[in-house]
């Protein structure tokens, strides 16, 4: 997946901080779903291809053009309610109005799917 982040030159990079809220909803998510985890999302309009190092955010018309990333994600932290510094790469001019947004519906959606299988699983046992 990382294979066009070293190729494309993004238009801009910021340094950014992700709350604790969504980075440990991911790390979980990428641990209890699978990594690497590919999500869709409606609204905003989003693929969104996670792994440990990137979390992409792909044009949902296709699939080959990055429209964001959230790279290089500094785990030192002293506790896990504490929020996690990164860097984001925009690929498109207007990408930066999609990663707040984003990432509320990646949590909200990956919250549901962590519950669903946990559920599933519950299910399950008491067969």
């Amino acid at each position: 997946m990382t294979r066009w982040l070293r190729e494309l030159e993004p238009l801009r990079v910021w340094p950014k901080t992700i709350s604790a809220t969504h980075y440990n909803c991911v790390r979980l998510a990428l641990k209890r779903l699978g990594c690497p985890l590919r999500h869709e999302l409606q609204r905003p309009a989003l693929i969104l291809l996670l792994d440990e190092e990137v979390w992409a955010g792909m044009a949902p018309w296709d699939e080959e053009l990055p429209l964001l990333a959230w790279t290089g994600f500094d785990t030192h932290r002293s506790g896990l309610d504490q929020p996690v510094a990164c860097r984001l790469h925009l690929y498109h001019s207007h990408a930066g109005l999609l990663m707040g947004m984003a990432l509320d519906a990646l949590d909200a959606a990956l919250k549901a799917r962590l519950d669903a299988q946990r559920t599933a699983g519950l299910g399950s046992d008491r067969s």
